[in-house]
């Protein structure tokens, strides 16, 4: 078993609309999980959906790698992580693994990309936004 990391991690309950007809989590409610999660992370670094989303910019996924490792199951309760891993001028990559008590049962990576909203051409993530960042990356270590 693989402990959680000291990041941030945000609860998730599994409720019945999360599962298959066997009580097992659909796939791709792992990465709902994990949207989630870089919502609050986010929020805990000052930034809602209005510094998010402005009238120049959003953050789009750009690339998701999840890897399953074990299933999560009906009402049980999952500790959802989020970790800047590598942070450049335009996207930000951040360690997104799923835990149920310490219980590696997703890992994941997640590549945002901040564009502009009417060309979805890439743009500079705005500095306070980007100096946060930077800031969550160094006090990992």
């Amino acid at each position: 078993m693989t402990e959680p990391a000291t990041d941030f991690c945000w609860p998730v309950r599994v409720y019945m609309e999360d599962t298959d007809a066997g009580g097992i989590v659909f796939y791709v409610n792992y990465l709902k999980f994990m949207e989630r999660a870089r919502t609050e992370f986010l929020r805990q670094l000052g930034f809602d959906r209005n510094n998010i989303f402005s009238e120049q910019q959003m953050f789009v996924v750009h690339s998701v790698n999840a890897e399953y490792k074990a299933p999560a199951r009906l009402d049980q309760l999952l500790s959802v992580e989020a970790r800047v891993m590598q942070l450049k001028r335009t996207s930000v990559i951040l360690r997104q693994n799923i835990y149920c008590n310490a219980e590696l049962l997703c890992a994941g990576h997640v590549k945002l990309a901040c564009v502009n909203r009417e060309t979805m051409r890439p743009l500079p993530i705005p500095p306070v936004m980007h100096r946060a960042l930077e800031q969550s990356l160094r006090t990992q270590d």
